[in-house]
């Protein structure tokens, strides 16, 4: 048995050959080294040719180990971003949502201002205009379609005034308060307007639904000009709505008689505005002292002289 202060590591051959092996490394370092100083201080040239050729050995090596680590990296990353996906997921639907509400309401903004420059546009273009006011409520489950108009007596407004929009004709006032006023809607049962088409003049009045549409029937016997998108406007016959106010718009066809949609939409109206009632135009007749007498045959009692 070998003593303690010995360094031999016993009758173990594997654990001499070892120690054996680490001195030979040890040594042939140490002589590499001082070989390499010596080069390095009496032979510069050959030192860095050596050293040339020592990177170009360990180029391939370090490219891989680098490339092991750069990868090692982006596994890491990929490990954070997994772990983090589902916080990243909720703040980027928070940020959408909020990007979705702002367009909204930049939509809603500029569907507005639109709305707004062409009822500018109809008041500047109308010489008579009673009132401008807001369309509280239209009502949708009763049998009669009537909307509010927060308008009444106070600002000129009385039965059966035409109440319009930009879009079209709305309707006309039924009852009217001092300060608000409630309008037949154009689509309810009991108004009938009477209209023409403006592709060829055609008379006809619309009569509404109570569903939201009104019905066409045309003015002529046995005859029937309707087309899917004519247009139709107020011809200002027998009053209260004043002519070439645009109405519906027709949807469908059904022999004589046709369906159309009113181009004002009171659920979507804000404003409208109230004008007098039309009155069309007297035709003058001519009186019995504007008519000349007929020089051709001679005045009663009175006889040709030969």
């Amino acid at each position: 048995m070998a003593s303690e202060g010995s360094k031999r590591p016993g009758f173990s051959r594997r654990a001499r050959f070892g120690l054996f092996a680490g001195y030979v490394v040890a040594i042939t370092g140490a002589l590499v080294g001082a070989g390499l100083v010596i080069i390095a201080i009496f032979d510069p040239q050959g030192f860095s040719s050596i050293r040339g050729g020592m990177s170009d050995i360990t180029a391939p090596i370090s490219s891989t180990g680098r490339g092991a680590v750069q990868s090692g990296g982006r596994i890491d990353d990929y490990i954070a971003n997994w772990w983090n996906a589902g916080r990243q997921n909720a703040d980027l639907r928070a940020e959408l949502d909020i990007a979705r509400r702002r367009l909204i309401e930049a939509r809603a903004t500029d569907l507005e201002n639109r709305r707004l420059r062409e009822l500018v546009n109809l008041i500047e273009g109308e010489t008579e205009t009673l009132a401008t006011a807001r369309l509280v409520n239209s009502s949708l489950t009763s049998t009669r379609r009537t909307a509010t108009l927060f308008a009444g007596r106070n600002q000129g407004v009385m039965s059966g005034q035409p109440v319009r929009a930009a879009d079209g004709l709305v309707g006309r006032i039924i009852d009217s308060g001092r300060t608000a006023s409630r309008v037949l809607l154009l689509t309810d049962r009991s108004n009938i307007v009477p209209v023409r088409l403006t592709r060829d003049g055609t008379p006809a009045f619309t009569t509404g639904r109570g569903d939201g549409s009104v019905e066409v029937r045309s003015l002529e016997a046995g005859r029937n000009s309707f087309e899917e998108g004519d247009v139709l406007v107020t011809s200002g016959t027998g009053g209260i709505y004043p002519p070439n106010v645009p109405v519906a718009v027709i949807i469908q066809v059904f022999g004589d008689t046709a369906l159309a949609t009113p181009l004002a939409n009171p659920a979507a109206l804000d404003f409208a505005i109230v004008q007098p009632a039309y009155e069309p135009p007297v035709e003058e007749t001519e009186s019995p002292e504007d008519v000349a007498p007929d020089d051709s045959e001679p005045a009663p009692g009175l006889s040709e002289t030969p």
